[in-house]
């Protein structure tokens, strides 16, 4: 009897023995020395509920700590509240810290400056509003001004009344509408027309219901206005109606500074923009590239620039529009590479063929050859070490907005050939939209995570991990990661090596789809194999600061053994995009224990800022980085 009772309990408890004994004997191997040595390990960081949140944005600062930003994190709650959240985390000490957060920072642009401070830019104005929940009819009015003599300001609150519908709508904001444009005949200077300014403004109904929306184009009258301001200034709307309404972008930037630890409000931005990009140009200035704006329409091609100077901003001379989130890297020439990778919103039409942007001149040069040109929303891209090479790395990405398509293909191109064109790497086990892409100071890059479907969906996030070796243009299997990653997640290199990953913002919470998802807070730190090596090579003493072109004088007593020294941009990663990572390769000489290094010249190559210095074994093993800055 007694047998009978054991076995029809091992019967009842059989699966679940199983499992579990599977996931001990998991644990087990993965923590063997080993399977360290062969694949890595990863490590959950589960922060103390006081200092939880759902980080949307991280940084690497030159004083080794990570910024990470949520802003209200996607939830708006916390915008009604605004309750809006950063920590400062130290992976050596383990030390967090709460930062007042001035403004809604979630979906801000950021990038590393050259004094080391990060400047972050956009964020949210308004959060998206889905059909259905719209109760209001709105939309986009169009304000024209055909008064050459003067501009016009429009408050918020002003009333425009449809000439032919009769409805009246109500704009949120205050407009400034430029002056009219006087056109004349080049040949014979006949005066011919006026070009009216242009202003936009989001506009709503007076009252809820569906019988305030309009199907059809009208001419609206400003009321308020009299004689030739009346006749001067009206609006032009096309459909205003219950349909969705997208998020909508502040002009807001800062400087965070890393030493004082605190924001410092600088000019806001002439556009609003959520989900900008910045990228660094040739002479240090800052560009901001597309995002939706205050009226949740994608910005028209309105580039501006930012002057660290100065601490102000300014437009572009031309007009070139790119969907959100743009992968955009400075390249040797000064020219301007543009993968085709972009994180989100514009029409599947616009902005979205990659290529080489002249910035001065506008000159766009399309590149050939990407396979799976409809699937590079939610692709990343990344520099591959070293910079000298410009060649980049194109993987996975997804179709259009909540598309299921996914793509299964890394692609490759040589900026340095005779005539660039896209060629296909190796192929990813499964279609990836959200990979996370980081340098390793060994030369390979670390791609981990994302998903199969939109946000997760069907419970499809990716728990795989590899080494993308570009001597030899292949994939390397290591340990898996243990937290599913996909929107709203990212990953940068540490300077002791290690690789810490943030965010994931599951649309879903269960295979069916039928449970809202939950955002990740944890963080996950993966150490690479190099780290379970016998040793690593050390560095230590000489200078802060090295000029381009200069050399610097650094003590190691494992200076023979030394085979690479790689000088490594800090990371600023959010939504898939990360156009600051880069790893330099810098000559060098050795002498008994020194190792002495030197800078290129190039400032395209090397942008002002600070950076990690590593040097490599014969192992391929790095050392623990020194913070050098370049002026």
């Amino acid at each position: 009897m007694g047998s009978v009772v054991v076995l029809a309990l091992a019967g009842m408890n059989g699966p679940w023995l199983y499992r579990f004994g599977t996931a001990q004997y998991h644990q087990y191997k993965i923590n063997e020395p080993e399977y360290k040595a062969a694949n890595g390990h990863w490590d959950v960081i589960e922060f103390p509920k006081q200092y939880r949140q759902d980080t949307i944005h991280a940084a690497l600062l030159h004083t080794g700590k990570v910024l990470l930003v949520a802003g209200s994190g996607n939830n708006q709650d916390n915008f009604d509240r605004k309750k809006f959240d950063t920590r400062l985390y130290d992976p050596v000490k383990g030390t967090i810290k709460k930062i007042p957060t001035p403004s809604d920072l979630f979906c801000t642009g950021h990038t590393q400056l050259a004094n080391g401070n990060l400047l972050i830019a956009g964020g949210t104005k308004r959060y998206e509003k889905l059909k259905g929940d719209v109760t209001k009819a709105g939309g986009l009015m169009i304000v024209h001004n055909e008064n050459p003599d003067k501009p016009m300001t429009l408050p918020a609150g002003t009333r425009f009344t449809g000439r032919s519908n009769g409805k009246t709508f109500v704009s949120k904001d205050p407009v400034l509408v430029a002056r009219a444009k006087k056109v004349f005949d080049r040949k014979t200077g006949k005066f011919l027309r006026n070009d009216p300014g242009l202003g936009r403004i989001y506009v709503e109904a007076q009252r809820s219901g569906a019988t305030y929306e309009t199907g059809t184009q009208d001419n609206y009258r400003v009321q308020g206005l009299k004689g030739a301001d009346a006749r001067n200034t009206y609006g032009i709307a096309q459909k205003l109606a219950l349909d969705k309404k997208d998020f909508q972008g502040i002009r807001d930037a800062y400087e965070f500074d890393p030493v004082a630890e605190r924001y410092i409000k600088v000019d806001p931005m002439h556009e609003a923009r959520w989900y900008p990009t910045l990228t660094t140009l040739s002479d240090g200035k800052i560009l901001s590239v597309s995002g939706l704006d205050d009226i949740g329409q994608l910005v028209p091609g309105k580039n501006e620039v930012f002057d660290p100077r100065t601490r102000k901003w300014t437009y572009t001379k031309k007009i070139r529009q790119f969907p959100t989130y743009p992968a955009l890297f400075l390249l040797q020439n000064g020219k301007i590479f543009y993968s085709g990778s972009n994180a989100g919103y514009g029409p599947d039409d616009v902005g979205r063929t990659p290529g080489i942007w002249d910035l001065d001149s506008n000159r766009f040069t399309d590149l050939p050859g990407l396979s799976d040109p409809d699937r590079l929303e939610t692709s990343g891209t990344v520099l591959l070490p070293p910079a000298q090479d410009e060649r980049f790395l194109v993987i996975g990405g997804g179709g259009v907005g909540e598309s299921s398509l996914s793509s299964k293909k890394t692609r490759l191109i040589d900026l340095k050939a005779k005539r660039p064109r896209f060629t296909d790497g190796p192929r990813l086990e499964k279609g990836t939209r959200y990979p996370q892409s980081s340098i390793l100071p060994d030369d390979t890059v670390l791609v981990s995570g994302g998903s199969e479907d939109y946000r997760g969906r069907g419970d499809s996030n990716i728990h795989q991990a590899r080494l993308y070796h570009p001597d030899g243009n292949s994939f390397t299997r290591v340990a898996d990661p243990l937290v599913g990653r996909n929107y709203h997640s990212g990953s940068l290199l540490l300077p002791d090596g290690r690789v810490l990953f943030f965010g994931s913002d599951s649309l879903y919470g269960d295979r069916a789809n039928t449970k809202p998802g939950v955002f990740e807070q944890r963080v996950e730190v993966y150490s690479p194999p190099y780290l379970y090596r016998d040793a690593r090579p050390e560095l230590s003493g000489g200078p802060g600061v090295i000029a381009r072109g200069d050399s610097g004088t650094f003590t190691s007593r494992h200076a023979r053994s030394v085979r690479k020294v790689r000088l490594i941009r800090p990371s600023a990663s959010t939504h898939v995009t990360d156009v600051d990572q880069r790893s330099i390769a810098l000559d060098f000489k050795t002498s008994g224990d020194r190792v002495t290094v030197t800078v290129p010249t190039s400032r395209n190559l090397v942008p002002s800022g600070w950076y990690m210095l590593f040097v490599d074994d014969d192992q391929g093993t790095p050392s623990v980085a020194k913070w050098v800055q370049v002026p």
